[in-house]
């Protein structure tokens, strides 16, 4: 691989970025081209697929090779990508109403093949580019122009979706924190499989503040809880600790519980089923989160044997004859004088 030297300006496009202003896309969007930048690595050979909504404008403005697609499609799209050209480092830009509404089964089934892919996810818990309506992972209750007297719908946690797609890395992050965003999709970007990164956005105009809980000054202090591997689990100036208990994750007081019984993270661990129980200590940004990566395991990628299929096929049954395989079965001679009788 060809290293070049690359600052943040080279992944800028000439395009004007056309975002409401003070909206968190533009700090999403800053963090991935530093990102790039530092990989060293050909802007040729990267490519960012995105769906519909306002996180799908992100290839526009990537100096990279990418593609502006279809509502809920862009993981089927990158995934053809991904198995045709494993050269290239294939990347979905998506939001919580365009991966979770009608591109949900898209989404879990990239997962759940484990095919090379980066997906981040900015969830802003609000449609924002049709102007303010309820999405699949705003709260109970949520009063929008499509639900004038509060939502009824149970959300979706991003997170635990992912893990219960059993997806081989799962991360989350917020806007605001570049430094830990980038760490994040270093993360991601070497994992070899499906890697999910659900990054809390803030939307100023639709549902601003909605992460208020992890962002602001005082109040995230208390409710941040950074997973880092191979530490216990401690927040709050060490004065909040996370234990299991009967299958669950719990928080408690640290200085309650022997520091032995605190959790320690894992992040490798096979099973991904203490990974969701972290995932389920708050189903949205409320109260103490966690942030960081929950899963990073290995597990063969779906493009890498599919390509060794391919192969093994070639070598055994030599160059495939289209013509040939069209017309091996199943054919029938049309008699043009034929007056249509059997």
């Amino acid at each position: 691989m060809t290293s070049v030297d690359y600052t943040r300006a080279d992944f800028q496009t000439d395009q004007e970025v056309r975002w409401c202003p003070g909206c968190g896309d533009y700090t999403i969007l800053a963090s991935v081209q530093m990102f790039l930048a530092g990989l060293g690595r050909p802007r040729e050979e990267f490519v960012f697929v995105s769906g519909i909504g306002c996180a799908a404008r992100f290839p526009y403005y990537v100096n990279t090779y990418g593609m502006h697609s279809i509502h809920g499609r862009a993981p089927a799209i990158a995934s053809g990508i991904a198995t045709t050209r494993p050269d290239l480092s294939t990347w979905v830009i998506t939001g919580d109403g365009d991966a979770l509404s009608i591109g949900g089964n898209h989404l879990i089934h990239a997962l759940r093949r484990n095919v090379n892919l980066k997906i981040i996810l900015f969830n802003n818990q609000i449609y924002g580019l049709t102007k303010g309506q309820y999405s699949p992972t705003s709260e109970v209750g949520k009063t929008t122009k499509s639900t004038p007297f509060g939502s009824v719908d149970y959300p979706f946690n991003p997170v635990s979706l992912a893990l219960g797609a059993e997806a081989t890395f799962v991360a989350r992050t917020l806007d605001m924190d570049r430094n830990h965003t980038q760490e994040m999709l270093q993360k991601a970007y070497e994992h070899q499989g499906a890697a999910f990164i659900e990054i809390y956005q803030n939307c100023n105009v639709f549902n601003d503040k909605a992460f208020i809980q992890l962002t602001g000054k005082e109040e995230r202090t208390h409710n941040r809880i950074d997973l880092q591997h191979g530490k216990p689990i401690v927040f709050d100036g060490g004065a909040k600790a996370v234990v299991m208990r009967n299958g669950e994750a719990e928080i408690v007081d640290s200085s309650s519980v022997d520091p032995g019984a605190i959790l320690v993270h894992d992040e490798t661990r096979p099973d991904p089923s203490i990974a969701f129980a972290l995932s389920r200590l708050s189903h949205g940004p409320y109260g103490p989160t966690p942030l960081g990566v929950f899963r990073n395991v290995e597990r063969p990628t779906y493009d890498l044997e599919v390509n060794k299929q391919v192969d093994a096929a070639k070598e055994r049954l030599g160059s495939g004859d289209l013509n040939k395989l069209i017309r091996s079965h199943g054919t029938w001679t049309v008699d043009a004088n034929s007056n249509g009788s059997a």
